[in-house]
């Protein structure tokens, strides 16, 4: 028998042999899996993840490189666009309709083949980009509701000044008869101090709620825990909605750390109301057929697709709603953005939190400016996510030197508005950033708003945003720290491993 000692070393030897062996085995088994349906740089940085640290990266890839939802809900939203298709099947461009640029239309076709919504028109739409005066306008709203409220938003929190008068409405509305029916979604909302307070609230209530994309292995539900709802939405009655960026949470969302910054989130968000509320109902009521079965609003709002009267149409813009996610076998919100920066011919204002762009749109925003157009990007001075801050300045010399002007918000403040304009043809505001997540991993909503009028109204803002932001030129951005380019290079890299 041997000796402890020598035992060790000749097992070691034996074992060596064998674990470089299925080391290499893997690498090569890897090599053929990890590009299937990705973009070659996720695949690199994928690949790059289990080459540098194997088992850590193996285990990452594993839990975290499926993008897709279960079959379960990837079924359940197919069935849900064939409603749609089939409910808005008669409905053609409306009667109003007229531009001058072949490709607005060519647009509008591309959405509705890719999120099945029809261009509404007759919707008279407001911009709101006053925090505390957006979340007051819900309130009213929802204090004036008679049938129903459908509300989801991506981060929840309660507190006395900002989310509880609005909480305080909906318990009023339940308790008067009103169905109100509440989504948020968990991880986005479980993160938030007082969470456990707040559902105490919510199960105290007469309020119908549910939490959307639940991470439970006990009861079977799981899945890449970072594929999230995003959306913001708030339908009262059908005839009034909200959407855009803002989540129901007061603009410090809550942390201690903010607070002590004076870190406040920016925001900006539309009233509807007229015909594309429908649509964004229809959006709330796929989300909530998927997390119960048991309530099957969307067929009663589909097969009521009836013809809307003149009484239903309070405005004339042209509006459309593009829902976008991992439900969906394209990514939707990228190609609208994709689309509209390449037809744009005068001007793209964009404003993103987290601008994070996959190739084809680095090489979109980048040829626009390139050919002669004004290209405005508005971004955080500071962001609020170190990786996403540090990869979107990783973008910022080849920005630059395509010719687009950046402008940064001031820190501390968080610039959390998502949208942009194209010439004085379109508009897009919603929940999506321009960055891969969005892209590829959450669920988002955008709406796109045709004409001058809505255009004007986004552009205002926007405008305002420059006035108090400080422009960053090309031989600043050059005089950076080493060490700094190098942190923005290495967070560059990560932020593609999706």
């Amino acid at each position: 028998m041997l000796p402890s000692g020598e035992f060790m070393l000749h097992l070691g030897a034996v074992l060596w042999p064998v674990a470089v062996t299925i080391d290499i085995i893997l690498r090569f088994v890897m090599i053929g899996i990890v590009p299937g349906n990705r973009r070659p740089t996720t695949a690199m940085a994928w690949l790059l993840a289990i080459y540098f640290i194997p088992v850590a990266g193996l285990v990452a890839y594993l839990l975290f490189a499926n993008p897709r939802l279960s079959r379960r809900r990837l079924e359940k939203q197919a069935r849900a666009n064939e409603s749609i298709t089939n409910a808005t099947s008669h409905m053609k461009l409306p009667e109003e309709f007229h531009s001058s640029e072949e490709w607005v239309e060519s647009v509008v076709v591309l959405n509705r083949k890719l999120g099945a919504f029809p261009l509404d028109g007759g919707n008279k739409i407001e911009v709101l980009s006053n925090y505390k005066a957006s979340l007051e306008a819900m309130r009213e709203a929802i204090e004036k509701a008679q049938r129903y409220v459908h509300i989801q938003f991506y981060i929840m929190g309660d507190d006395e000044e900002y989310v509880g008068p609005v909480l305080d409405a909906l318990e009023a509305a339940a308790r008067r008869g009103v169905n109100v029916r509440l989504l948020f979604d968990h991880l986005g909302t479980l993160r938030v101090s007082g969470y456990r307070d707040l559902k105490k609230r919510l199960r105290a209530s007469d309020i119908e709620w549910r939490a959307m994309l639940p991470i439970d292995p006990i009861g079977r539900r799981w899945r890449r825990p970072d594929l999230r709802n995003h959306r913001k939405i708030l339908v009262v009655d059908g005839v009034m909605a909200f959407t855009g960026s803002q989540n129901l949470i007061e603009p410090g969302y809550k942390r201690e750390s903010s607070h002590n910054l004076g870190r406040e989130w920016v925001e900006m968000m539309i009233r509807v109301e007229g015909p594309l509320v429908r649509s964004l109902d229809v959006t709330f009521a796929t989300d909530w057929w998927q997390e119960d079965d048991t309530t099957d609003v969307l067929s009663d709002l589909t097969e009521a697709s009836h013809p809307l009267s003149l009484a239903d149409q309070p405005g004339t813009t042209l509006a459309q709603v593009l829902p976008s996610g991992p439900g969906y076998e394209s990514e939707n919100n990228l190609r609208l953005f994709n689309t509209l920066m390449y037809s744009a011919t005068e001007r793209l204002n964009i404003t993103s939190p987290y601008f994070v762009p996959d190739d084809s749109l680095l090489y979109a925003i980048t040829t626009a400016a390139q050919r002669g157009l004004e290209v405005n990007l508005y971004v955080c001075e500071k962001g609020d996510q170190f990786l996403v801050h540090h990869a979107q300045q990783s973008y910022y010399q080849q920005l630059l030197q395509a010719g687009v002007r950046i402008y940064r918000y001031p820190a501390p403040m968080v610039l959390h508005t998502k949208c942009f304009t194209a010439d004085d043809d379109v508009a897009v505001v919603g929940s999506s950033n321009m960055d891969m997540r969005s892209f590829s991993l959450n669920m988002e909503i955008s709406v796109m708003m045709l004409g001058p009028e809505m255009v004007n109204a986004v552009n205002e803002v926007q405008d305002q945003y420059r006035e108090i932001s400080s422009e960053l030129t090309l031989s600043e951005w050059r005089r950076r720290p080493r060490l700094q380019r190098w942190i923005d290079n290495v967070c560059r890299l990560s932020a593609t491993l999706q």
